[in-house]
């Protein structure tokens, strides 16, 4: 009761779970899709909320064992239990703060709202001593040389913009550009072809307009 109490437990002990599952695997990279901003930081925050959580029960514990064996027998088992818990969270923890081990890549889109929350997440990915130096810019647009769209052009023109800044504010960083796409990314083969992108720069076809030669 105690323990499920304190604000967001309840998630921070499902992601306890999924963590100690993941130490069980043999798998030598474990990824993690995460969700929009405010929610990956929430999710990042958990081992340090287990950790602090973990550890006032630990003090309440040792402060009235006598009481607590009293009411619902002894309490070695649970903070066995407990104690175990920390152990896994205090580890990943400090896996997460391993560059060698953890590095975040965050994916954004080149429009104002989409850069704002990057940088939010790249600043609070540095407070949590969490390493990043890869952003990938998603559904860029080549259009044609010749194009007449208007509609076309002008988001070029707003990506161009927002693009400029993310090379100027992340000029340290790995910067990967990928296109928009004019099909889903769905099955095997698509999803072979989509992550060669994110490992070789894409290049324009001839009638297509270069971002890169245009800057």
């Amino acid at each position: 009761d105690i323990a499920f109490s304190i604000p967001g437990v309840d998630e921070a002990m499902s992601f306890a779970e999924v963590m100690k599952q993941v130490k069980s695997t043999s798998f030598q990279t474990i990824v993690f899709d995460t969700a929009p901003t405010g929610h990956t930081l929430r999710f990042l925050s958990f081992p340090s909320v287990l950790e602090k959580a973990l550890g006032k029960i630990a003090e309440i514990s040792a402060a009235y064992g006598p009481m607590i064996n009293s009411l619902i027998g002894s309490s070695n088992d649970i903070m066995s239990k407990l104690t175990e818990t920390r152990e896994t969270i205090a580890e990943v923890n400090k896996q997460f703060k391993d560059p060698d081990l953890t590095t975040f890549v965050c994916v954004c889109i080149p429009e104002f709202l989409s850069l704002y929350e990057t940088e939010r997440m790249i600043q609070e990915l540095t407070s949590f001593d969490i390493d990043t130096h890869c952003i990938v810019v998603n559904q860029l647009l080549y259009p044609k040389k010749s194009s007449t769209c208007e509609q076309c052009l002008a988001r070029y023109k707003i990506q161009q913009k927002y693009l400029e800044q993310i090379l100027e504010l992340y000029e340290d960083f790995h910067i990967v550009q990928l296109p928009q796409l004019t099909t889903e990314v769905r099955g095997v083969k698509a999803l072979e072809n989509f992550s060669k992108m994110l490992l070789e720069p894409y290049k324009p076809k001839h009638d297509e307009v270069d971002h890169n030669e245009k800057r």
